[in-house]
């Protein structure tokens, strides 16, 4: 059973930035697709992006990566990592990343995601 636990959550001022890691046990990640979501308070979990199973395409909700956002993988340390760019207050939320077992983003919802970690904070503030 594939397991996800995500690390690098903390303070981070406006405009500057954060990589935050997702460490995968359980499972091989040759064949799992994953992805990055976040939910701010009173807000509905939203969709950040998904990389492929093989790390060579990334797909990202435009709404909220704008482009801010980077996506990547090592699947020799069974790692993920997303890399935000010029925080702002609107990314306070916890983030949290996923994994599915599919090979390519072209539709990567969330309910295509069977595995889930508890998430990490991200807190902006001045």
């Amino acid at each position: 059973q594939l397991q996800l636990a995500e690390s690098g959550g903390g303070s981070v001022q406006p405009g500057g930035s954060l990589r935050l890691s997702c460490v995968a046990s359980g499972f091989t990640l040759d064949d799992v697709a994953m992805g990055w979501f976040r939910q701010a308070p009173g807000k509905e979990r939203e969709a950040i992006g998904c990389i492929s199973n093989s790390g060579v395409t990334t797909n990202y909700e435009a709404a909220s990566a704008e482009g801010r956002f980077t996506i990547s993988r090592d699947n020799t340390k069974n790692m993920m990592y997303l890399q935000i760019h010029s925080t702002n207050f609107a990314d306070a939320a916890v983030y949290y990343c996923a994994g599915g077992i599919f090979n390519y983003c072209v539709t990567w919802g969330s309910a295509r995601f069977d595995s889930w970690g508890h998430g990490t904070q991200v807190t902006v503030s001045s």
